[in-house]
């Protein structure tokens, strides 16, 4: 396993991090072939401008400053060092310095962030000096000969480095460097139009063929055990563009069995791994699937992002302790000075994207993705700075307080990545499908230029400061609109030129018509203040407001505990934003700088649940999302090939998998479904809500006494306390099925009748972090073969009547 950066950094032996550049339609240069399974797109950055006064357009402007600060002699010291060319600059500090193994990756994430910024802006400085770069480092390769190096190789040190890396020697990781040169050119080349870029980039393409040809397959996935970056992404990037399958083939040469294997049989093995080592390697992996069609990349990818998501991501949408993934659901217990390095949400935001594109009917990935994007990534850049330095780690302990990079004296991962983050928030406002649809994802004032349609689309909008924005289209013509409406944001409206829409939370609202110029879209997102539990302990919570995270402003007090927060107490203040709690101002974490805080609190109480908590339709007709019906947000993942079949969920082998918590603090219940069973077995469970075998509820159609039981324990079978059917539930026909409790009256109901009850039923659900439709607890037990529809839960008990109308509905 990589070891922490900073020991790594005292011994001259590390790890770091990754970056990315995927093609972009409408870019200078054209792609020679399409992505398959592909039906999103991303606008070109030249199509999107962001407007004067949002916190986006203030970091961008930083950033700009920044990159245009920097000095080009300086910053290619090393490179022209390493090849015998004279240099008398003055060499940078941090992991830039002469000394340092990762000296050059640095550069080419300042190449990507000129290409983005030039893109983005028109600025035409931005491509100059990004030019001259180019330049720079083509005569630098053009000298690998002469400097004793294979032919195409490019770097800020020498080839050696990758010869320690082979035999297994203690290195930094120079494949990694060499990713985000490679990504850099890549980025110039397509948003750039620099044709130098590419023809050096293909020439550091084919040596590293040439490298790794040489290698067996067992030498090659040793090697894969020091970081590489997203090698294999950017390889397939430029397959991509070129044509050329040499690329491809160079590209799965990064393919790492160590870890794609247990991703694509969808297990979390990612505990004690170096998380940012990881997230590029999904990247390439779906990349690697747009390029090829082969399904695993597709299911390795998407299985990463869902367990990272749900088992390995506080409340900002970062991750990692340390720099490592931790056990699942750990996250109270993981909270320290070097949580969720910046780096990994930027990579996990390159993922979300691709995953999207991949099943635009996925609002989960974009409430991610903007979750991330404010709490995370624009929540890390230090406001007080002209040239906008960056965090390393955010703090997540109470009394945390964040801390920034300088000018050439850092150059840490997460300095780089930052200069890519704050100079594409273009990139993911708007996407398209291609023909007339248009996916509104993100609420930041711009203005789209849809290219080749003479359509503007406005948006004003001071957006989380106010929970509404508005679209003003110029231009006429057919357009599939379709507006992301979070998951939070039950009550939402929507009105074309004031006519109201209908509308739902965690869905897009779809408003499909021929548009003139003038027509307006007021768009409502109601954002009531909330709180989250961790996965691992109830009584950690984190307080919200929309998308939104507060945390507590402590000044200079250092604190050692996690404060006691009590909700009642929380007020709104004249200031957008900003509440207080007792003497303690809540401020939006992304405005939290220059003072220590917590965003973790410890409440007595879980968050109150509503009394309809759940409902899943599973009319979904593709992906591994199912829609909370309700508007609570609590979205559930099909796992293990359970998949969408005709309005329900043929399990196929699989499970569906709901949120943590579902029923935590509830003091009564309801569970009820609509099951078809295809094969009855023993112990299959129709539903498992619990923590493993010590504490759960379930419902089983079979048990070992033969009939259907359901059953709630807080200390293991013997403790179990049961609801016996009179016979086993029928195969080849849907049943619907419910159980309630209140009080000590548990009640289990078949097809809307009562069959069996236990008035001694005192246990209550716990705050369960396996919660499962079709799995068992249990690892022997059987995953139910069959499918299930309607399913719905409840914080209270439904009455006999309740539950006769829901089964008289149907399906």
């Amino acid at each position: 396993m990589p070891v922490s950066r900073r020991t790594l950094l005292r011994t001259g032996a590390a790890v770091a991090a990754g970056s990315v550049a995927a093609t972009t339609p409408g870019a200078p240069a054209v792609a020679a072939r399409a992505d398959i399974g592909v039906s999103a797109y991303a606008f070109p950055l030249t199509a999107v401008r962001l407007l004067t006064g949002s916190p986006f357009a203030e970091n961008q402007a930083r950033t700009h400053a920044y990159i245009s600060f920097l000095d080009i002699d300086r910053m290619l010291h090393m490179f022209r060092v390493n090849v015998g060319l004279s240099s008398a600059a003055t060499p940078c500090g941090g992991w830039e310095s002469p000394t340092t193994e990762l000296r050059g990756h640095s550069t080419g994430h300042w190449l990507s962030a000129l290409a983005q910024a030039y893109a983005s802006t028109g600025d035409a400085s931005f491509r100059t000096k990004g030019d001259a770069i180019v330049t720079v480092l083509a005569q630098c390769q053009a000298r690998a000969g002469t400097a004793g190096f294979n032919t195409g190789y490019l770097s800020a040190f020498p080839e050696s480095f990758i010869d320690r890396v082979e035999a297994r020697q203690s290195v930094w990781a120079p494949y990694y460097t060499l990713h985000k040169i490679m990504a850099g050119l890549l980025d110039m080349h397509l948003l750039a139009g620099n044709a130098q870029a590419l023809t050096v980039l293909t020439g550091m393409a084919a040596w590293s063929r040439f490298r790794n040809d040489r290698l067996t397959l067992t030498q090659r996935q040793n090697m894969l055990d020091t970081e590489f970056g997203g090698m294999n992404e950017v390889l397939t990037n430029l397959y991509q563009v070129t044509g050329d399958p040499n690329h491809l083939a160079a590209a799965q040469h990064f393919d790492h069995a160590e870890i794609f294997d247990p991703l694509a049989a969808g297990t979390d093995a990612l505990n004690n791994y170096h998380a940012n080592t990881q997230v590029p390697k999904a990247i390439g992996a779906i990349r690697e699937y747009h390029a090829t069609g082969t399904t695993r990349y597709r299911t390795i990818a998407s299985n990463f992002w869902t367990i990272v998501t749900r088992d390995h991501t506080y409340v900002i949408g970062g991750n990692s302790n340390g720099e490592y993934f931790k056990a699942p659901r750990r996250i109270a217990s993981e909270l320290s000075d070097t949580t969720a390095e910046c780096c990994n949400s930027y990579n996990m935001l390159k993922l979300t994207r691709q995953l999207f594109f991949t099943d635009p009917t996925r609002v989960d990935y974009l409430d991610y993705y903007e979750r991330t994007l404010y709490n995370h990534i624009l929540a890390s850049q230090n406001p007080s700075s002209t040239h906008g330095f960056q965090c390393y780690y955010v703090p997540l302990r109470a009394g945390g307080i964040k801390t920034y990079s300088n000018d050439y004296n850092s150059f840490v991962c997460c300095h780089g990545t930052g200069m890519e983050s704050n100079t594409k928030y273009g990139e993911s406002i708007y996407f398209h499908n291609g023909g007339n649809t248009l996916y509104v994802n993100l609420f930041i004032p711009s203005v789209l230029t849809w290219p080749g349609r003479g359509i503007t689309v406005r948006q004003d909008t001071t957006y989380p400061s106010a929970a509404s924005t508005r679209f003003t289209i110029t231009g006429s013509g057919q357009i599939d609109l379709r507006i992301r409406i979070p998951s939070w944001a039950t009550g939402a409206q929507v009105a074309v030129n004031g006519a109201a829409q209908t509308v739902a939370a965690g869905a897009f609202a779809v408003l499909n018509r021929t548009w003139t110029s003038g027509d307006v879209v007021d768009v409502s997102l109601p954002m009531a203040v909330r709180r989250e539990s961790t996965p691992d302990s109830a009584t950690t919570q984190a307080v919200l407001v929309g998308p939104v995270v507060l945390a507590g402003a402590y000044g200079t007090t250092n604190l050692s505990a996690l404060p006691t927060l009590n909700p009642a107490t929380i007020a709104p203040t004249t200031t957008p934003l900003e509440y207080t709690t007792g003497s303690v101002r809540l401020l939006p974490f992304y405005r939290m700088h220059g003072q220590r805080y917590t965003v973790y609190w410890t409440v007595g109480s879980t968050p109150p649940l509503p009394a309809f908590v759940a409902h899943y339709l599973f009319n979904e007709t593709g992906g591994t999302t199912a829609a909370d019906a309700t508007g609570n947000g609590r979205t559930a993942t099909l796992a293990g090939g359970a998949l969408f079949s005709g309005g329900t969920v043929d399990l196929n082998g699989g499970y569906v998998s709901l949120p943590s918590g579902i029923l935590a603090g509830a003091t009564a219940f309801s569970i009820t479904t609509w099951v078809r069973i295809d094969t009855l077995t023993t112990w299959s469970r129709i539903f498992d809500f619990g923590t493993g075998t010590s504490a759960y509820l379930f419902l089983t159609p079979r048990s070992s006494a033969g009939t259907a039981r359901f059953a709630i324990t807080t200390s293991g079978s013997g403790a179990e306390q049961r609801i016996d059917a009179p016979a086993a539930l029928p195969t080849g026909a849907w049943t619907h099925v419910a159980v309630t409790s209140t009080g000590t009256l548990g009640v289990l109901y078949v097809n809307g009748v009562e069959v069996a009850r236990n008035t001694a039923l005192t246990n209550r659900p716990a705050n369960t972090t396996a919660t499962w439709i079709g799995r068992s607890q249990y690892a022997g037990d059987p995953y139910l073969d069959g499918a299930v529809d309607g399913f719905r839960v409840y914080s209270r008990a439904l009455t006999a009547t309740e539950v006769t109308t829901i089964h008289g509905e149907g399906r």
